[in-house]
C-alpha cells in the first residue's frame, strides 16, 4: 500500500469516526496512527470526556471482532484471557476464550482492576497471544487495546506499574471540547443517538496492508539521531527517575513511520518527532518522587523538545 493509500484510508476512518466525535480531529488522527503501528492507545482523562465513545466510534468504524471489558477489583485474570474447564462427558478440558480474543479491545477503567488482573494483558499486548494450562494461543490480527481511565479519582484504583505502561504506545488527553464545540455536541445528540447508527468503512485486511507498509516509510539517519539525543535527554533529566527505555525509542519511531503515511508521505520529518514526542514518551517518563503524575513526564518531555538540536538537511 502507498503512502497516498494509507491516508486516503485514514481520511475515510476519521470522517467516519466524526460523525459522532466532534472537534477531536488531532486525538482521532494520533489514534489512526496507533492502529497503523500496531500499538495500544490509553486514553486518560476525567469523566465524561468523550474517551469510550471515541474507542467505540473506532472500533465500529472498522470490520473486525469488538469485545469491552469494565474493569473491576473483583475482575480475575481468567475473566481477560479465558480458562479450562473440565468436561465429564469426555472427560478433557475444553478452553473457552477469553473477551481478548477479538480484533480490537476496549479495557474500560483498567486501573480499576489489581495488578494482578492488570498483569494478563502484559503477554497478551505485547506478543499477541495468550498462555494459559503450557498452551500457546495467537490471537487474532489486528489486534488493538484502547484502554481508558480518570487520573484524578484514586479511590478504589490501582495505578499502571511502568511495565503496563510500556506497552501502549501512546498515552492521549481527549480533553474539553471548545464553546462551538460543545454546542455542535448538543445539535448532534439532541434528536439522536449517532454511534448506534455508525457503520463501518474499512475492513481488517485493508487494516494489516496499511500495517505493512508501514516499514517501507524512510527514516533518515539525521532523524535516527534527533530520536535517540530526546530519549537520551529524558535520561539526563536531574528530575528523571526512570527516562525513555531502548523500546520506547523504538516505538517513537514506528510511531513517527505511521504518522507519516497518515499524512501521505513515505518519509519521516523532525516535526513528525516532535508532534508525537509527548503522546509516546511522556508515559514512559517517571519523575522522582512524583510516580504518576502525568504532567510531570510531559514536562521533561517538553523540555527535551525544546532543548535538543533539530537536525536539518544538512546534519
Amino acid at each position: 500500500m502507498l503512502p497516498k493509500d494509507v491516508a486516503a484510508l485514514a481520511q475515510r476512518i476519521r470522517n467516519n469516526i466524526e460523525r459522532v466525535v466532534v472537534g477531536k480531529s488531532e486525538l482521532i488522527t494520533l489514534m489512526l496512527t496507533a492502529v497503523i503501528a500496531r500499538g495500544h492507545v490509553l486514553l486518560e482523562d476525567v469523566p465524561g470526556t468523550g474517551k469510550t465513545i471515541t474507542a467505540r466510534s473506532l472500533a465500529r468504524s472498522l470490520a473486525c471482532d469488538f469485545a469491552r471489558i469494565q474493569f473491576t477489583p473483583d475482575l480475575l485474570p481468567a475473566d481477560i484471557t479465558g480458562t479450562s474447564i473440565y468436561r465429564a462427558d469426555t472427560g478433557k478440558f475444553e478452553f473457552h476464550a477469553g473477551p481478548v480474543f477479538t480484533n480490537i479491545l476496549l479495557a474500560d477503567e483498567i486501573n480499576r482492576a489489581t495488578p494482578r488482573t492488570q498483569s494478563a494483558l502484559l503477554e497478551c499486548m505485547e506478543e499477541r497471544q495468550v498462555t494459559e494450562g503450557g498452551v500457546t494461543r495467537a490471537l487474532s490480527a489486528p489486534f488493538l487495546v484502547i484502554a481508558t481511565q480518570n487520573p484524578v479519582e484514586i479511590q478504589g484504583t490501582f495505578p499502571l506499574p511502568e511495565a503496563q505502561l510500556d506497552r501502549f504506545l501512546m498515552r492521549l488527553t481527549p480533553g474539553y471540547p471548545d464553546t462551538q464545540g460543545a454546542v455542535d455536541i448538543l445539535s448532534r445528540f439532541l434528536h439522536d443517538e449517532p454511534l448506534s447508527a455508525l457503520e463501518s468503512v474499512c475492513t481488517g485486511e485493508e487494516i494489516l496492508s496499511a500495517q505493512a507498509a508501514v516499514s517501507q516509510c524512510e527514516v533518515s539517519l539525521p532523524v535516527q539521531r534527533y530520536i535517540v539525543s530526546l530519549c537520551e535527554r529524558t535520561r539526563q533529566d536531574e528530575r528523571t527517575q526512570l527516562g525513555v527505555s531502548p523500546r520506547g525509542m523504538l516505538a517513537l519511531m514506528r510511531a513517527a513511520q505511521a504518522y507519516a503515511m497518515v499524512q501521505g508521505r513515505g518519509f519521516v520529518t523532525p516535526d513528525d518527532i516532535k508532534t508525537l514526542a509527548v503522546p509516546v514518551l511522556s508515559h514512559r517518563v517517571i519523575a522522582r518522587g512524583l510516580y504518576g503524575q502525568a504532567r510531570a513526564g510531559e514536562s521533561i518531555v517538553l523540555d527535551a523538545v525544546k532543548n535538543v538540536a533539530v537536525p536539518t538537511e544538512q546534519a
